[in-house]
C-alpha cells in the first residue's frame, strides 16, 4: 500500500482532470445548490452518465464531493466557496489555465533537467507570447488571475495603507482585480492598470462592469522596456515571482522612480516559509513559474532585501488568511 502522501501525488493528476471537467460541465454549479445522483446530474446537464459516474466516484474517493447511502452526491460545505462558479473564490478559472496552458508546458521540465532552463528556453517563445497567443488563452489567463486575486485583495487592501493615497498603478495588473478591490474600499482613489496592449479591452470590460469610469484607466506598456506612470503607489501582484532577482530589482527601481516622495510599493505574492520547505501551494507555483516564466517564489526576507536594494525603507510584511501575502516598502 502506498503511503498516503505518495498515493495522492501519484494519482493527483487524475483528480485534477476530474475537478476541471466537473467545473467545466456545470456539475459543481448544480451540486452546490442541491444533492443529486449521477443519473439526475447527467440528465439535467446532458452528460454521458457512465463517464460522469466514474468522475464522481474518483472525486468522492479524494473527498472533493460526498455521496450518501442513496447514491446522491453533494459538495461539502467547506469546499463550496471554491467549487461554486458564482463565488469569487472559485478555482475553476485557475484550473482552466492549468489544463489549457500550464499542463502542456510541464513536459519542458524533462529537458530542463538534462540541459538546463536557459538552453531549452532559447528556442521557445517568451512567456506572455504563449499566454496571450490566442483570445482563448488570454481569457483563460485573465480569468485565472482574477480568481486568484480579487477575493484575497479584499483582505490585502486594508493592510496596504491606501488611506489618503490618490492614485495607484498596478503593474502587470491583468484585467484589474486588485484595482477593483482597492477602488471599492477607498473613496477618492484612482487607479491605473499598466499592462501589455492586448489586455486593454479586458480592462475596459472591467470598468464597465463595475461602474468605474473616471476612476480606473489603462496605460499600455511593457514593464521590461518602459518606465511606469508617475504615482503615489505601485502594486505588483503575482509579478515579481515570475522573474529573476535581477529583473525584479530593476522593476522595483522603476517603481521607486515612479513613486512620489512618501509613496509606497506593494508586493502581493505567495511567500515561502523561511526554510523554503512550504507551504505546498507556494512550492507548486514555484515549479510552475519555472516553466511558465523565468522566476521563483521567495521568502518575505528575500523580498525585503530586494526592496531595500531598490531604495525603499520601512519594509513590512502583512499576512492574510489565504495564500497571497503582502510586503510593503516606502520611498523616503
Amino acid at each position: 500500500m502506498l503511503p498516503s502522501a505518495l498515493e495522492k501525488a501519484v494519482y493527483g493528476v487524475y483528480a485534477t482532470t476530474a475537478v476541471h471537467l466537473a467545473d467545466k460541465h456545470g456539475v459543481f454549479g448544480l451540486l452546490v445548490d442541491r444533492e443529486a445522483t449521477a443519473g439526475k446530474i447527467a440528465s439535467e446537464l446532458g452528460l454521458d452518465e457512465e463517464t460522469l459516474t466514474r468522475l464522481l466516484v474518483l472525486l468522492d474517493s479524494f473527498g472533493v464531493v460526498e455521496r450518501d447511502e442513496e447514491g446522491a452526491y453533494r459538495v461539502p460545505e467547506e469546499a463550496a466557496p471554491f467549487l461554486d462558479p458564482r463565488n469569487a473564490r472559485s478555482v475553476g478559472g485557475f484550473l482552466s489555465h492549468v489544463m489549457n496552458s500550464t499542463l502542456g508546458r510541464l513536459s519542458q521540465l524533462d529537458a530542463y533537467l538534462s540541459a538546463g532552463k536557459p538552453a531549452v528556453d532559447a528556442a521557445l517563445p517568451a512567456p506572455f507570447d504563449v499566454m496571450y497567443k490566442t483570445p482563448e488563452l488570454t481569457v483563460d489567463f485573465l480569468t485565472a488571475m482574477w480568481q486568484l486575486t480579487y477575493d484575497v485583495s479584499r483582505e490585502l487592501v486594508p493592510m496596504a495603507g491606501l488611506a489618503g493615497v490618490r492614485h495607484l498603478v498596478d503593474v502587470g495588473g491583468a484585467s484589474g482585480p486588485f484595482c477593483v478591490a482597492a477602488l471599492q474600499a477607498t473613496p477618492g482613489l484612482r487607479a491605473t492598470v499598466f499592462e501589455l496592449p492586448e489586455v486593454e479591452p479586458y480592462v475596459a470590460e472591467t470598468v464597465e462592469r463595475y461602474g468605474l469610469e473616471g476612476r480606473l484607466d489603462f496605460a499600455p506598456g511593457d514593464f521590461h522596456r518602459d518606465e511606469f506612470p508617475a504615482t503615489e503607489c505601485v502594486a505588483f501582484g503575482y509579478v515579481l515571482s515570475g522573474w529573476t532577482d535581477e529583473t525584479g530589482l530593476e522593476l522595483l527601481r522603476k517603481a521607486y522612480r515612479a513613486c512620489s516622495d512618501g509613496g509606497r510599493v506593494l508586493i502581493m505574492d505567495r511567500l515561502f516559509d523561511d526554510d523554503h520547505r512550504g507551504p505546498l501551494p507556494t512550492a507548486v507555483m514555484n515549479l510552475s513559474m519555472h516553466v511558465e516564466a523565468k522566476g521563483r517564489h521567495r521568502t518575505a526576507a528575500e523580498y525585503i532585501g530586494l526592496l531595500e536594494s531598490a531604495g525603499f525603507t520601512d519594509c513590512e510584511v502583512h499576512r492574510t488568511t489565504q495564500d497571497k501575502q503582502l510586503v510593503t516598502g516606502v520611498k523616503r
